[in-house]
């Protein structure tokens, strides 16, 4: 998903601004220097920054690896945030001060999020503004054939497990946006009212760049667009977004005993980020996150 994980990311633009590290390496580096070692990283994939950290200023936050900006692949966009985003900063600073020597493009879950919504799927300035519409549309194909309105009436196993996640997450989805979910059981096809498609698609059509990004990831991690709708929009934590995912798979491994690499496996390591995908300002607000924040931006602030 990162094309050349470290540098694509990074374009070599520095500023006066103070950094958290006051090492002699970072003063002494100049930018014929910087680009070399950046030239080499792409090569080797190898750690080619010190510290990651995030510059504050009145516009917003803006992550940072020493003195350079964090861009997206294209180079188009410095990774920066609103205010409001501000815990997303430190999360993608975080994300990438945990980095070891060698880079792998799975190991920046949260950057890849963000590297698609700004590249690909900001209507302002994607390449090919008509991917958007196509990542819409397949979502919307999710939604017509979400495994969660398809319940069984037998084994027991299955039936409890599916009332206990998928019918309060169908309950949330109509009671929160006032739409009807039309459920079957057994395999007959069920088709959604035209209200309810259209009613949720507008939804979809109004989210912001990154918010869609983290959709498409839940959406197709969990196979369904129902799951990754709730937890997008904090229906769902992400632990009960893999559990409603899981349910025909637990069913199985209560009968059979455990399941390898199951068709139903939810890829959870890269939805587990929107724990932590602190899209609208209600979130922000919310003590716990505050409280995440801190505790990181203290911790980089001791590594610097």
């Amino acid at each position: 998903m990162l094309r050349s994980a470290a540098t694509r990311f990074v374009r070599p633009q520095f500023n006066k601004s103070r950094l958290f590290s006051t090492s002699p390496l970072l003063r002494d580096t100049d930018d014929a220097k910087a680009e070399a070692i950046a030239q080499r990283a792409e090569r080797t994939m190898k750690r080619f920054w010190k510290h990651a950290w995030v510059k504050e200023d009145q516009d917003g936050c803006t992550v940072m690896l020493d003195k350079r900006n964090l861009r997206t692949p294209n180079g188009r966009h410095v990774v920066k945030f609103p205010p409001k985003q501000r815990a997303l900063a430190y999360l993608t600073a975080a994300e990438w001060e945990a980095q070891t020597e060698s880079l792998k493009s799975h190991s920046l879950p949260l950057t890849s999020i963000i590297a698609r919504g700004l590249d690909v799927l900001d209507p302002a300035y994607a390449e090919d503004p008509k991917v958007r519409e196509e990542v819409i549309a397949k979502l919307m194909t999710y939604f017509d054939t979400d495994a969660t309105c398809y319940h069984e009436d037998y084994p027991e196993i299955l039936t409890t497990l599916q009332d206990a996640h998928w019918k309060p997450l169908i309950a949330w989805v109509s009671e929160t946006y006032n739409v009807k979910i039309n459920t079957t059981t057994g395999i007959f096809a069920v088709k959604q009212p035209v209200e309810t498609r259209d009613k949720i698609r507008a939804i979809v059509e109004q989210m912001d760049a990154l918010e869609l990004a983290a959709l498409e990831k839940a959406v197709m991690s969990s196979k369904s667009f129902l799951i990754g709708f709730a937890v997008v929009k904090g229906g769902l934590t992400v632990e009960q977004g893999a559990q409603a995912a899981h349910v025909e798979m637990n069913a199985q491994i209560d009968r059979w005993g455990e399941v390898e690499d199951s068709e139903f496996s939810f890829d959870f390591d890269y939805v587990k980020v929107k724990e932590y995908f602190m899209i609208n300002e209600y979130e922000l607000t919310n003590n716990n996150n505050i409280k995440q924040v801190t505790m990181l931006k203290e911790n980089l602030l001791d590594k610097h």
